[in-house]
């Protein structure tokens, strides 16, 4: 393990006013998508469809640090031969691959699940390195509802995402730890503070048990926030405060930065918190992004599928991408406010 290595990259991940493009849909989740803007999801349009996002020069070059990868993506080549991860090179951003084989449920823990794919992760580990990345990232699903989470379920998957940050540092790689508190139920913004310390608690503890190095590892999480269903919801200051409050009681200042998944928040709302989070500041890790719907959205439905709407696309790639760099040093809503003058 090279820690000198390990926190320049986890550095450079979290860099002012950038953030990390979570490109690494599964094949599934991608047909998903694509069903929605009437696409086919073969491996030629998965390769166009992330091509156009990765050619996006000023998105990319400006507001984009690092690009998480699917494992077909990370072996793909662009149209005129040249592979996607040099095309994140060559925009100054950092390749990134996902490595977890998905969540599957948990023997005894009826509605929970835990994330596999240890097995094999070492020598995974080091041909991802060889193809080019510098980075991973790993889910675990924690889910809140009647009687759930179990201690059972926390545990198991902190452990896992423990032995998997300690597997990436190993091969000089970032773990990006992921503990994701879903915000899918009816839940009210307290009930999820208190899950996501519980798990932000375990997951910290693990992590020492497995001796993980702080300095070399992105701490992905959810934001404290009401669940869809609840009649509750909490305004854009309240979410943001209570957020930083729980990151503040559970994530050592030796954790360089924290990029927050949006988690099923629409786009202006996973920016909007972003943005609270960082004018209040006083914190001492990097606060950004990982989005993946929330910077995707946009662009996906400008594309369509056709050849003659990539510019568009791009344009709304580079708009999505610009408001979360802005967000990231609490600088949104005073350009929204600059514009209203």
């Amino acid at each position: 393990m090279n820690l000198d290595q390990l926190a320049g990259t986890a550095e450079a991940m979290v860099q002012p006013g950038k953030g990390i493009l979570a490109a690494d849909e599964s094949s599934g989740t991608i047909k998903k998508r694509f069903d929605a803007i009437g696409v086919e999801s073969t491996p030629d349009n998965r390769r166009d469809y992330r091509e156009l996002l990765f050619r996006s020069t000023e998105a990319m070059k400006n507001y984009i640090s690092g690009v998480i990868l699917y494992d077909e993506t990370l072996r793909q080549n662009a149209r005129d031969g040249t592979p996607l991860v040099k095309l994140i090179e060559q925009a100054g951003a950092i390749p990134g691959i996902k490595v977890d084989l998905g969540a599957k449920p948990l023997p005894f823990c009826p509605g929970e699940t835990i994330t596999e794919g240890l097995d094999g992760l070492r020598e995974r580990l080091v041909e991802y390195y060889r193809l080019g990345a510098r980075f991973a990232k790993w889910r675990a699903v924690i889910d809140i509802g009647e009687g759930i989470p179990t201690w059972t379920a926390v545990q198991a998957n902190a452990h896992a995402l423990a032995r998997y940050a300690a597997l990436c540092q190993e091969q000089n790689m970032v773990p990006i730890v992921e503990p994701e508190v879903l915000m899918d139920g009816a839940h009210d913004i307290d009930r999820c503070a208190t899950v996501t310390e519980f798990v932000l608690k375990i997951v910290f503890q693990e992590l020492y048990e497995q001796r993980a190095v702080l300095e070399g590892m992105v701490l992905k999480p959810n934001m404290v926030i009401a669940g869809k269903k609840s009649p509750q919801q909490a305004s854009v200051d309240e979410v943001a405060e209570r957020t930083l409050t729980v990151l503040k009681r559970c994530v050592p200042s030796a954790v360089p930065g924290i990029a927050f998944l949006s988690g099923g928040q629409s786009d202006e709302e996973a920016t909007a918190h972003l943005d609270a989070m960082n004018r209040i500041g006083g914190v001492p890790w990097r606060l950004t992004f990982s989005y993946g719907r929330a910077l995707q959205a946009a662009p996906q439905k400008a594309w369509s599928g056709k050849p003659e709407n990539v510019a568009a696309a791009q344009r709304a790639f580079t708009h999505r991408a610009r408001m979360n760099g802005l967000a990231s040093d609490g600088q949104w809503r005073r350009e929204l406010e600059e514009r209203a003058a």
